[in-house]
């Protein structure tokens, strides 16, 4: 499978990990990472938000966890094979398992999220299987510091739920970025930003193309440090 290629780094992938794609991208460009010195992410896959974050913050280390070993594999290398690899750790991890004394500032995380279903595609990173919403948050928000942001990527019809397990476990909506694929659709998929604060949510929208086939300005000026075309979607 060939690589693909960003401006500072390239990403290896396996057709047995979740490839590329538009949430990660989105993900990386859009979360609040400049005020973060550790950072977790939760769902290693090929390693590409690690690195954009890695590209967005020189001050900040990142430590992306997976429990499958195949993208622990991936990850790894494409961190060893970037100009950020002093600072990305790539380990095989259950994350409702993993215990630390640690604390992280950003906690991020492109989740799993379709129900179990009979699709054969993908299941661990697609299906909530190994790791549901509930277990997601309870473990974030027991990791997370004082002033951290936890920040997911997930489908915008299940923010209410998202939210609502949130404020259980004393997580609460800072910022919501509405994501529309074309300005003429309907939005599919919402950037959440949640920290232990509580605050006036901060509400966004974010068109990635202006026509079919034609990225908006809003998305080259935000990917413009990442891709090498600025024409044509993923």
């Amino acid at each position: 499978m060939k690589p693909f290629r960003f401006q500072n780094f390239d990403i290896s992938q396996s057709a047995e990990v979740f490839r590329v794609g538009t949430d990660a991208v989105l993900l990386g460009a859009l979360a609040e990472v400049g005020h973060a010195k550790q950072i977790l992410e939760v769902g290693a896959g090929t390693g590409i938000v690690s690195l954009m974050l890695a590209q967005r913050n020189p001050n900040a280390n990142i430590l992306a966890v997976d429990i499958s070993s195949e993208a622990v594999n991936v990850s790894k290398n494409n961190f060893s094979d970037s100009p950020f690899s002093e600072r990305l750790e790539s380990r095989l991890q259950d994350f409702k398992n993993f215990e630390t004394t640690e604390k992280f500032d950003l906690i991020i995380s492109n989740p799993p999220y379709f129900e179990a279903n009979t699709s054969e595609k993908d299941i661990v990173a697609r299906q909530r299987l190994e790791l549901d919403f509930s277990d997601l948050i309870e473990k974030s928000a027991q990791l997370l510091s004082d002033e951290g942001l936890f920040t997911v990527i997930i489908p915008i019809d299940s923010e209410k739920e998202f939210t609502q397990i949130g404020r259980s476990h004393n997580l609460f909506l800072q910022r919501k970025v509405i994501i529309q694929g074309i300005k003429t659709a309907e939005p599919k998929r919402v950037v959440l930003g949640y920290s232990s604060k509580k605050s006036e949510t901060i509400v966004e929208h974010f068109v990635i193309e202006k026509s079919p086939r034609v990225y908006s300005d809003a998305y080259l000026e935000l990917t413009k440090d990442f891709h090498l075309f600025n024409k044509k979607p993923l």
